[in-house]
């Protein structure tokens, strides 16, 4: 494929995705009270082989060009880390630091609790020969924990954002917890590739190059990165110079935590989280936040959809286990979560709200999955119950949480309250979406 052709057919997958994205979205939104980023998880997996490619194989093929998954993929890391970005700006870190202690105890029950499922449930999906040859007993139950134990961190926030609620204690604790959980799970499964010929210094790398680069970001960064705040109130505006600046900043924060071998969002969170409050994140909101979410987020979504097959699940044997699977790792994430956030002080309605968002496992299992299925640690078979396991879970998130907590906070008049504008005049991302 020449460079020509190449740029010919990736403006018309975005003309397809952008369109099918934003149908879909509404679609959810109009008639199932779904959150957007649900319509566009499910866009995603239509213009894929499971739906697309399935009933018009040739024309899914020659939209969707095996040449041009190498772009999507770029622009789906680029999409996503923006977006994650967008979401540390709107962070509230003195709700984080009142709620540290109970963020972590969340985190860690909602990985405990799915580690041991996978503790019980690994025996018995070796002997069905779901993993890989020559995967270990240890090897599949630590990639079995990290994928079930995994938080949908990108549609955990967008749903929290649509709602209103990221300036609550609920949405800055489950942002908290899911940012903790997913680093955990990210840690894991880089022991899990060291374990197969990669070598300790993979693991190493992941677990000291990503705790120094939050360190240092978390305890340095509000000090030096002040100047960029005064600059924008100084000037009255964002100028393209600063934004510039900010976005090479965001850049190699997301390099940072892609080379230490995290993900791109972490890096892009945690440089959200340090920079200045005030006119600089109102004005990055604004002028980042249309492109990020009209254009770059959905590639991601259709990136994965693309590398995701749902017709592996053709038995009933097959469809029993991946039955297990699902109602395991949700009684084990979500019950897990609500006795944590319980234990810690939580009325019951935040701590069934924050277990119900801990439950969405979307896209981030996703990019687990198809790690663990392009290194052999899993068959396409369980490849394909985790994909079930990651959309219903993702699809059951939203309509739960508002039966477990929003009908309630609605009543007391705490929703409405939370769809205004917050302390400093900037309006909560997305809720409008």
């Amino acid at each position: 494929m020449t460079p020509a052709e190449l740029s010919v057919a990736f403006f018309l997958q975005m003309a397809v995705i952008v369109a099918t994205c934003r149908a879909m979205g509404w679609l959810v939104k109009r008639f199932f009270d779904q959150p957007q980023v649900v319509g566009e998880m499910i866009a995603g997996v239509i213009l894929g082989p499971s739906l697309f490619g399935l009933l018009a194989p040739e024309l899914q093929a020659t939209l969707f060009p095996k040449e041009t998954k190498s772009v999507l993929f770029v622009g789906a890391q680029l999409g996503v880390g923006l977006y994650m970005f967008l979401v540390g700006l709107g962070f509230r870190s003195d709700h984080f630091k009142a709620n540290a202690r109970s963020a972590v105890a969340v985190s860690l029950s909602g990985m405990a609790a799915p580690f041991l499922v996978a503790i019980a449930l690994t025996p018995w999906l070796m002997s069905m020969s779901l993993f890989g040859k020559g995967v270990q007993p240890l090897q599949a139950t630590l990639f079995m924990g990290a994928a079930i134990s995994i938080t949908a961190f990108p549609v955990l926030a967008r749903i929290i954002q649509e709602r209103g609620l990221t300036k609550t204690p609920l949405g800055t604790l489950s942002l908290s917890a899911g940012a903790i959980d997913d680093a955990g799970a990210w840690t894991v499964l880089a022991i899990v590739l060291a374990s197969f010929g990669g070598g300790a210094a993979v693991a190493v790398k992941a677990i000291v190059g990503g705790g120094a680069f939050a360190l240092f970001m978390l305890t340095l960064g509000p000090k030096l990165l002040a100047p960029l705040g005064r600059i924008a109130e100084r000037e009255g505006k964002l100028s393209p110079a600063l934004l510039g600046v900010i976005v090479a900043l965001f850049m190699l924060s997301a390099w940072a935590m892609d080379a230490v071998g995290l993900h791109s969002v972490f890096g892009g969170f945690i440089l959200g989280v340090t920079l200045p409050r005030g006119l600089l994140t109102r004005e990055l909101k604004k002028q980042l936040e249309p492109l990020a979410l009209a254009l770059l987020v959905p590639m991601f979504f259709t990136f994965s959809g693309l590398n995701t097959q749902l017709t592996m699940v053709n038995s009933l044997s097959l469809a029993a286990v991946a039955l297990v699977i699902l109602a395991g790792s949700i009684l084990a994430k979500g019950a897990a979560c609500w006795a944590a956030a319980r234990l810690n002080g939580q009325d019951n309605a935040t701590a069934m709200g924050i277990g119900a968002l801990m439950n969405a496992r979307g896209l981030m299992e996703l990019i687990i999955i198809n790690i663990g299925l392009q290194k052999g640690i899993i068959g396409p078979a369980l490849f394909s119950m985790l994909v079930v396991m990651a959309i219903a879970t993702t699809l059951m998130a939203s309509p739960l949480f508002e039966r477990v907590y929003g009908k309630a906070a609605r009543a007391r008049g705490e929703l409405g309250a939370l769809n205004e504008d917050d302390d400093d005049g900037a309006p909560a991302l997305a809720t409008a979406r």
